[in-house]
Order: structure tokens, then sequence, then C-alpha cells
């Protein structure tokens, strides 16, 4: 249970208007409760069964002298006035007690309304900032349709499975209770039958409740493979057409959905159980009851009026214990999606910072890889191992390599998008797990082979993650990028839209985009991850144009395929199943004919 506690924590964010919720729940009871013995004067008077008292109350009005103080008001009035005037006033009572019973159930609800909307909005916004926080790693072993599934769907099913009974949860059993108070105030022996049937449906509805907590994980899951396929579909469209797959991924499309039906329909065959169950229940009580009850009147125990009431006490609990047990087994339904929801925000973060983390402001001297390893989950062996590479300031330097050689995951240690597990990595000096994580990756600026753009405008793109970004700051880093000629001939010029991940430009534009992006922020290290090694021939020279203004007078990590692009560089870093095999300058490099002039004859050739 203690994800659900977790969840209700934060309730305490919204401690007045749950306030008001629970004293207006109460007020309503308090109406609900006294209207069932309301009822005996006016049935009194509708069966000629109201004995006229003269005398009045020697006490003052209380709980326990209540009655006899209604009988007689009620006697004065039938004497004075006649039984019709009685009966009005008897009936004006009744609908004064229902009117403000209802009255305070509307605000009881007006002031749940924003907790429930308000939960369900800081649990969404919770989710997302710990997605943001999680490191690179968590995202390799979670399906992404899952994890949207989880933050959309998972979400929505706690706020209507869970929050949408929070009412239910509060009022319910204060009914019950007051309900029963009167029955137990009434008649005690008849009252013993009404804990028998609560015993027994507690029983049923607890284990059917089991069951439906379970069956609801196995529907979330499912649900979470068909939006990770949903997900899968879109984006790999162009695949899927291309290799006339489109029925081979309907029909697995359909396999699952077609499961995914058959457990959500199990599932609410559980849950719509519990209403009918617990009416049919409620009923053979009744008879019982009625059956009790007539012995009662008959021996003298209960006037007929009393009664009625208590039938009708009954009835009144009766109805609460229906949405209390519906509301019973929508939380054990919400909980699985709870599960779920608390296995994101419990994920470790692994990326941690030190209480006492250092600032840093600049870069000054160099960056060393010092006996650095560092290998992914569930990986039998390490990404790289025992690194050794200093990197000074201004310096290009350039990792080649083979495929999965540790290219890429040598780059990702710096800005500590995984933290490595032997050695350390040193920046002017100090470990970069000294530093504060934000001072750290703002004086990086990475450049990938897929551009990464957003749904939004030029102008948001390139100005991303900064504030109060000048117009004409924008412009000079596009003109820098070689961007601006292309950007002021699109519809709005750096108004326009690019569509999701940019679909609306082509390849290169998209990455001269993401180069505007690095001019702007100005960071002293760039980190460039194959750049150019998904354009054609003329965007590449474009790209690469941008890319030289771009690297001078800053410390550059170049990962690249295509070779000739790093000719120049000052030093070039071969690697290969996570080590470093060579090192040196293009022409010291050629001169020793090893793996990377292998590379170089391969590819000019």
């Amino acid at each position: 249970m203690q994800p659900f506690f977790r969840l209700l924590s934060h309730l305490k964010n919204y401690k007045p208007l749950l306030a008001g919720n629970i004293v207006c729940n109460l007020f309503m009871v308090v109406f609900t409760v006294v209207s069932i013995p309301a009822i005996i004067p006016f049935l009194n008077i509708l069966l000629d069964q109201q004995p006229m008292v003269t005398i009045p109350p020697v006490d003052s009005l209380s709980t326990q002298n209540f009655i006899e103080h209604v009988n007689y008001f009620l006697s004065q009035i039938i004497l004075e006035k006649g039984k019709r005037s009685a009966l009005t006033y008897a009936l004006l009572l009744v609908i004064v007690l229902y009117f403000f019973k209802n009255v305070f159930r509307y605000l009881s609800q007006f002031f749940l309304a924003p907790v429930r909307n308000g939960v369900v909005r800081d649990i969404r916004q919770e989710l997302y900032e710990k997605m943001l926080a999680l490191p690179m790693s968590y995202f390799s072993e979670e399906r992404k349709g899952d994890l949207l599934a989880r933050m959309s769907v998972d979400v929505q099913e706690v706020e209507s499975s869970i929050l949408n009974v929070l009412e239910s949860i509060i009022r319910e059993p204060l009914m019950m209770v007051g309900a029963f108070s009167f029955m137990v105030y009434v008649s005690p022996g008849m009252t013993l039958f009404v804990l028998v049937l609560l015993a027994f449906t507690g029983l049923v509805i607890g284990r059917v409740g089991k069951l439906l907590k379970r069956q609801s994980r196995l529907v979330q899951e499912r649900l979470g493979v068909l939006l990770a396929m949903m997900e899968e579909g879109i984006s790999g469209l162009r695949i899927i057409k291309g290799f006339n797959a489109e029925r081979f991924q309907a029909t697995h499309f359909r396999r699952e959905n077609n499961e995914y039906r058959r457990l959500l329909v199990r599932l609410l065959w559980r849950r719509d159980l519990s209403s009918p169950l617990t009416e049919f229940l409620g009923v053979a009580t009744v008879a019982v009851l009625i059956w009790y009850g007539y012995n009662e009147v008959q021996r003298g125990a209960l006037t007929v009026p009393t009664f009625f009431a208590m039938l009708y006490a009954f009835f009144s609990m009766i109805e609460p214990a229906k949405k209390f047990a519906a509301a019973f087994y929508n939380v054990q339904k919400g909980m699985a999606a709870v599960e779920r929801i608390d296995s994101i925000r419990q994920a470790d973060l692994r990326i941690f910072e030190k209480p006492d983390a250092l600032p840093l402001g600049e870069f000054r001297e160099a960056i060393e890889y010092r006996n650095v390893s560092f290998a992914y989950a569930n990986s039998s062996r390490a990404a790289v191992e025992n690194i050794n590479l200093k990197i000074p300031r201004g310096k290009i330097i350039a990792l080649v390599g083979t495929s999965g050689g540790g290219k890429s995951t040598l780059a990702d240690l710096l800005p500590r998008f995984y933290d490595v597990e032997q050695g350390e990595i040193l920046l002017d000096g100090t470990n970069i797990k000294d530093y504060r994580l934000h001072d750290l990756r703002s004086l990086m600026g990475i450049v990938t082979q897929e551009p990464v753009l957003f749904n939004d405008t030029i102008f948001n793109n390139i100005a991303f993650g900064m504030n109060g970004v000048p117009q004409q700051a924008v412009e000079q880093a596009a003109r820098i990028a070689h961007a601006h000629d292309f950007i002021l001939e699109t519809p709005d010029g750096y108004r326009t839209n690019i569509g999701d991940r940019g679909v609306k430009l082509s390849g290169g534009q998209r990455q001269r985009l993401t180069l505007a992006r690095a001019v702007l922020a100005n960071p002293p290290i760039l980190i460039l991850d194959e750049a150019t090694s998904a354009l054609d021939s003329e965007s590449e020279r474009l790209v690469q144009d941008a890319l030289d203004i771009l690297m001078k007078n800053r410390t550059t990590i170049v990962i690249a395929h295509r070779l000739s692009t790093v000719q120049h560089a000052d030093e070039i870093v071969v690697m290969k199943d996570g080590h470093i095999i060579e090192r040196g300058t293009h022409e010291q490099l050629m001169a020793q004919e090893g793996e990377y002039g292998k590379l170089v004859e391969l590819q000019s050739f």
C-alpha cells in the first residue's frame, strides 16, 4: 500500500479544499440522519397513529427528548389547526431537511473537483520532471510506448478509479455509521442482521477485489504494449510501406489488440459484479428485516411508523454500502495504475549531484579521461575499458573506428549522461562528479547525427533552453550556421513551425538549425557525434563549413566515420572494442599503416 499512500501525499497541497469537503460531507450526513426519524411524525399523522400530547416536556430540547418535543408540537398544531395543517408542517420539515442535505452534497463535490484535477496535474508534472531527470540508461531498458502509457493512460486511470471515489471513501462510511447508529438506537436485535450482511459482503468484495487488482495490472501492461506498437508504427511508417509490411504489422497489432480486449472484458465483468452483488444481499436482508420487524410490531416492541423508519434507515445505509463497494472495486482496479506510475517515481536517478557540489563557470585547462571503464546494464562486456586520454583546451580530438568501438559512449560520459564505473574524468584537474551538473553541461554543446528538433517555430528551436534571446542574436547564429537564407524562404521566416521532429525541413536544413542552436549557446566544449554522416554532398559541404567556423577556438570532440572530415584534427584517436589502439595526427597514423590506414584505404576505395 506504500504507492497508494505516496499518491495520497499530494493531497497535503489541498488541505483547505479537503477540509471544506469533509465539513460539507459531515453536514450532509447530519441532515440525512435527521431526516430518518423525521418521517415518523409524518407517518403517525398519515396512519392516524399520533397520540395527543397535551403536557409539554419537562426538560429542555435535547437529542434524548427530541421526539417528545416534536410530538408535543404536532399535537398542539392538530388540536388548534387540524391534521391537514400538521401534515403540512411535517412535509415542510422533510423538504427543508432534504434541501440542506443536497446543498451540502453539492458543496462537497464543489470543493473536491479542484482537488481531484489538481492532484492529477501534480502527478503528471512530477512524472514529466522525473522523466527529464532520469539517466539515459533508464530509457534503453524501457519501451517508450509503455512509458507514455504510464504518463497518460495510467494517470487518467488514477483520476477515474481512485481520486473520483475520494468522496465515496469519506462520505459513504459516515452515512453508514449514521444510519446504523439510528438502527441500533431503535432496535439492537434487528440491527444484528445488518452486521451479518456487512461481514459477509466484506469477505466477498475483498476476495473479488484482489482478483480485480491483479487483472487490472495485466490490462495496463497490455495497453502499454499497444501504445508502443502504435508509436513504432507511426515512426517506422516509411519502412513498413517500403517492405510491404502493412498486413504483417496489422496482423501483429490485431493479435495484441484482441488479447487486450479479452483481458479488459474479464476485468469489467469482475468490476461490474460489485453493485448487483451488494444489492442482492441487501434485498435478502430486507426480507429478513420485514419478517423480523413484523414480529416486533405484533408483540408491541415497535410501532408501525418506527418500523418503516427502521426500513428507511436500512435503505439509507444500503445505497452508501453499494457506492462504497463500487469505490473499493475501483480503488483495487486503480492500484495497478498507481504501482506502474510509482515505478517511475521511485526509479533510481543514478546520476546524482553531491550536496556540496562545486560551481563551474569556465573551462581553463584540459579534459582528462583517467583509467575510465564503463559497461551498459545487462551487457556482458565493457563498452569502454581502461581509457586514458587528455584533451587540452582549444584542441580538436577526433574519435574514429568501427561501429561498436565505444566512441559515442566515451563522449556521453563527459556530460554525465552515464557515470563511469571505474576511473575518473577530470575537468581542470577536478572530477566532474564534484561539479554541479547544470554548470558542467552548460559548458558543452552537442550536435548529433540525428538532428533533435521540436514541434515549434524555427526561432524557438534555435533559442531552445534560453529565455529572452533577442532576434538579432538568433539571426546571427543562423548566419554562422548557413541557415539564415533558407529560413527566410519559409512561409513565416523565423516564426515558421517546422512540424514534428522538423519534418517540414530537409536533412541538411535540420542539421544546420541544430548547429545554429550550438552557435547561440556559445559553449567552450563542443561534442560532434557523426554530425555530417547522414547528409548529401551539398548539405555536407554547407554543414562542414558551419562546423569549421563553430570549432574555432573551442575544445572539440568529433566522432566520425567519414574520415575525410577529421584529417585536420589535432589528434585522431582510433578505438576498437572499447580500447584505444592508435592515436596521433593524420600523417602519423598513415605512416604507421595500422588500423587507421586500413579505414582510410577502405573509404578511398
